[in-house]
């Protein structure tokens, strides 16, 4: 196989030069289509997906400015986080002011329902609109919501702000780590993510601390109040502070245009799906009979529609909601199922982690969430821990796989909790789990950032937290599910003349209030093992994702994230300085070919259609290349240094 890939100029006839697809196969590497094969498919809108915007003249702020905007997306991250968790202490108060207790599942639903699905779609956005912009609307719309949930007169009222809010939230967790990418290096990002992951492990396990204070010593609405001053800092700090040196509409397309690359019509199928699948989940064995035409038809309409929105991503394409081309790639698709994974494992352990101490130990919501801070101390040291240590080491998989076993023995353990387990059981447990959690937050967003090319980063990690939404939304449901049928099956074996349906309904921390008032005290032993029985079972399925996301991450390509400075703008080479995020290389046309699996990056061409030079430049490859064509190049460069040198090889 021949290497003779030397320095030319530019000409008008490319007859002679092989198309990427073809050195693709060469190297025996996944010929992805490249920017100038794809042409055509974009000519009517001008609108090409592969456009890089080169990095060459971008500067990053530093000093106070970079803290102010690190501070103002942590404080975003740990608002998202804060309103999936702190409503759950105050669901008592709510209901019993709108005496709605048949709404209580939409109070949740209605947030993750809307959050879930229209993560894909801020992708999007976030691609093809101004960055700023779009993440200050996406505030603007989670503190709306926010508003509308602390003045709600009525239950309606209070789901449609939940809703509304969760539409906000959507863009603001994607949105920090696509500001994050724009205003660090790669290879400074770990470090910011980590605290981005702390963040999130402070608000998910002090959530229902600060929603059983307010609901106990304030009222339940200030959980709402208390987001619009957060909020508001963090856009002030976003408007005065922030400046995104990258121009997401390079064409000056119309507004037409662009709203095109939007696909309306697959999150028009997507929201009614994943609906019925959580309501099938939600319903199922509790509500209804899993044999019901209920539950049935529920599961054959999310069928039917998923069937269609895979054929509209396909005829999408990259326009698509879920572009067809990032599950074509390895890491990329590992990514999201790791993220489905750690999702479905850590939403369920959190919730119902606090229901053992609040059932089993009978503690109040405030006194449960103190004993969570074994968990949530752990989260946070982890999670800031791992970001810096990867900053300086340059590879994350050893820390993802290391975390993984360490979540999925704590998770493990925490399934043989009883009845009186002492303090060192429940406190150890959840440091072990803890320890293993902090490195996931941002396991997945790392991967994509280290895969993709920069433009694409904002749709990937936008996809990537869309499966960890939906993995936590589809496995709190299926939680509860397993949790309900385990106690209504303790309760009906061991506990004659009281139906079920009694502690269902009830608060986890009333089982003992209960029993006394219906004089039952004799049977306490025997509801806390029913009790105990729905919780291991719903853990089991935290120790079972754990496990599920150790070996996904064990499929991980090894790729170092390389600090690497951009050349002079009028360089004469399009050498990988001027390529931040990914590893493309321009060969003969300027064709970017896909190498090492990352998805291919168009090179700088200064306003000119074709690269003045183009270089050859191998990137670290999969299978067997990883390891032989890097031994193979020092070799040559060892022997040969005057062919190598002519020959333009790194």
């Amino acid at each position: 196989m021949s290497l003779d890939f030397q320095q030319q100029e530019a000409v008008p006839d490319h007859s002679e030069v092989r198309s990427a697809a073809e050195c693709a196969a060469k190297l025996g590497l996944d010929p992805i289509t490249t920017a100038a094969e794809r042409e055509p498919e974009h000519a009517a809108t001008g609108v090409n997906p592969d456009t890089y915007v080169s990095d060459d003249d971008l500067v990053y702020p530093t000093g106070p400015k970079l803290i102010l905007i690190i501070f103002a997306l942590c404080m975003s991250v740990f608002l998202v986080a804060l309103d999936q968790t702190i409503i759950a202490p105050a669901l008592g108060t709510i209901t019993a002011e709108f005496r709605s207790t048949g709404d209580i599942g939409w109070y949740g639903a209605a947030y993750l329902l809307s959050t879930t699905c229209l993560q894909p779609t801020f992708g999007t956005i976030y691609r093809v609109f101004d960055v700023k912009a779009t993440y200050l609307v996406a505030v603007a719309i989670f503190q709306i919501g926010s508003l509308v949930c602390a003045t709600a007169p009525t239950s309606n009222a209070f789901i449609v702000g939940r809703a509304v809010a969760g539409m906000g939230t959507a863009g603001m967790f994607s949105g920090s780590v696509v500001i994050l990418s724009y205003t660090l290096p790669l290879r400074q990002r770990p470090a910011a993510f980590g605290l981005i992951g702390g963040m999130w492990g402070i608000a998910s396990v002090a959530g229902p601390l600060l929603g059983g204070a307010f609901s106990e010593h304030v009222t339940w609405r200030w959980c709402f109040y208390i987001n619009l001053p957060i909020g508001g800092a963090a856009i002030a700090a976003i408007i005065f502070f922030l400046h995104v040196d990258r121009v997401n509409n390079p064409h000056n397309l119309s507004l037409r245009t662009r709203l095109g690359e939007l696909d309306f019509i697959g999150t028009a199928v997507l929201i009614p799906a994943v609906i019925m699948l959580l309501l099938a989940l939600q319903w199922g064995g509790a509500e209804y009979p899993w044999n019901s035409a209920k539950i049935i038809g529920l599961f054959c309409g999310f069928a039917g529609l998923t069937v269609i929105f895979v054929g509209i991503q396909v005829w999408k394409g990259d326009k698509g909601t879920l572009p067809p081309r990032l599950f074509k790639n390895r890491d990329v698709l590992l990514a999201m199922a790791f993220q489905f994974c750690f999702g479905a494992g850590f939403f369920a352990l959190v919730y119902y982690l606090s229901l053992y101490f609040q059932a089993i130990q009978g503690d109040s919501a405030v006194d449960a969430g103190i004993k969570l801070l074994p968990l949530l101390i752990a989260v946070v040291v982890t999670s800031v821990l791992t970001g810096g240590l990867i900053s300086v080491v340059g590879y994350y998989n050893p820390f993802i796989l290391v975390c993984m076993v360490l979540y999925a023995i704590g998770a493990g353990m925490i399934t043989t909790f009883d009845i009186d387990s002492p303090t060192r059981v429940w406190f150890g447990y959840q440091v072990l789990a803890g320890l293993g959690i902090g490195v996931g937050f941002q396991a997945g967003v790392l991967v994509v950032q280290n895969t993709v090319s920069i433009e694409w980063v904002p749709q990937a990690t936008a996809c990537v937290q869309f499966f960890q939404s939906l993995g936590g939304s589809i496995f709190i449901a299926v939680a509860q599910s397993v949790f309900q049928n385990g106690l209504i099956k303790g309760i009906t074996r061991d506990v004659p003349g009281i139906p079920p349906e009694v502690f269902i309904h009830s608060g986890a921390s009333q089982v003992r209030e209960i029993l006394k008032q219906l004089h039952a005290e004799q049977y306490l032993n025997a509801v806390l093992t029913a009790y105990l029985t729905g919780l291991r079972h719903s853990y089991y399925i935290t120790a079972a994702c754990a496990t599920a996301g150790f070996f996904l991450a064990c499929g991980l390509s090894w790729k170092k994230i390389e600090k690497r400075k951009a050349g002079p703008k009028d360089a004469a080479v399009a050498t990988p300085a001027t390529v931040e995020d990914g590893n493309a290389a321009a060969v003969g046309n300027g064709n970017a070919v896909a190498v090492g699996n990352v998805l291919p990056l168009a090179p700088h061409t200064d306003g000119y259609s074709t690269p003045k030079t183009s270089v050859f430049q191998p990137g670290p490859g999969c299978g067997i290349f990883q390891t032989t064509v890097p031994i193979f190049i020092a070799y040559l460069r060892a022997v040969y240094p005057k062919a190598v040198a002519e020959h333009c090889l790194p």
